[in-house]
């Protein structure tokens, strides 16, 4: 149907690189949610204001200039903590390694609000119930707000996911061979924007389509058990 003219390998690299990038910062991007939601949630005025902060800042700023913020950003200061052990070279994140930074960075601002809203949907009766069985708080979390959190949180997460999926074309800018920049360097060989551009969205929508399915399963999984409304 399209004449890819020797760079359909190129693409799939570059969707494999996406994939590794969209992974990563969901991964490091969860771990963010869950501490910034607990933080937010805490009686402590201090741990509040670092959590508030955070996504104030984050939810604020364009997630491209995330992006270079933290990848030239990190190279002032990785170089100035170096040159503290004597070290005097340039000392920079690899491109993929800032990119999962930035885009984790950026996707834990947002899921810490999914998360705190998740967890204050629990019923409070059973916390206290759990605490009142000899549970500690590591037990009640684990065991019993984290497993509810997770069902009610689904669908906000599953958003989110496709939006940091289509953010990881953002990473091209610093240099890092993903779809899009896969997609531009075979467009300006074969001076054929149209093709390249289309090809490269169409694996973008079978990519979202896909974690929409996965989505849907893993909503259907966790609700298991649970009556619905009129049932």
């Amino acid at each position: 149907m399209f004449d890819l003219q020797g760079f359909g390998d190129q693409l799939l690299f570059g969707l494999g690189m996406t994939l590794q990038v969209a992974l990563g910062g969901l991964l490091l991007g969860l771990a963010l949610g869950i501490g910034g939601a607990l933080l937010k949630l805490s009686r402590s005025p201090v741990a509040y204001g670092i959590a508030a902060t955070y996504t104030t800042i984050i939810r604020g700023i364009p997630e491209l200039l995330v992006v270079l913020v933290i990848y030239f950003g990190s190279a002032t200061f990785l170089t100035s903590v170096a040159s503290w052990f004597g070290y005097e070279g340039y000392v920079e994140l690899s491109p993929l390694a800032a990119g999962i930074t930035a885009l984790g960075i950026a996707f834990g601002a947002y899921a810490t609000e999914v998360f705190r809203g998740a967890i204050q949907a629990i019923p409070v009766g059973q916390i206290e119930a759990a605490k009142a069985c000899g549970m500690g708080p590591g037990k009640v979390f684990f065991r019993i707000t984290l497993p509810q959190a997770w069902r009610v949180a689904i669908p906000g997460l599953g958003n989110l996911l496709q939006v940091l999926i289509k953010d990881t074309s953002l990473i091209s800018v610093i240099g890092l061979e993903e779809l899009m920049r896969k997609s531009q360097l075979a467009i300006s060989y074969t001076k054929e924007p149209f093709t390249f551009y289309f090809v490269a969205a169409l694996i973008y929508l079978s990519v979202t389509i896909v974690i929409m399915f996965g989505q849907r399963y893993a909503e259907q999984w966790a609700n298991r058990g649970i009556a619905r409304p009129g049932q």
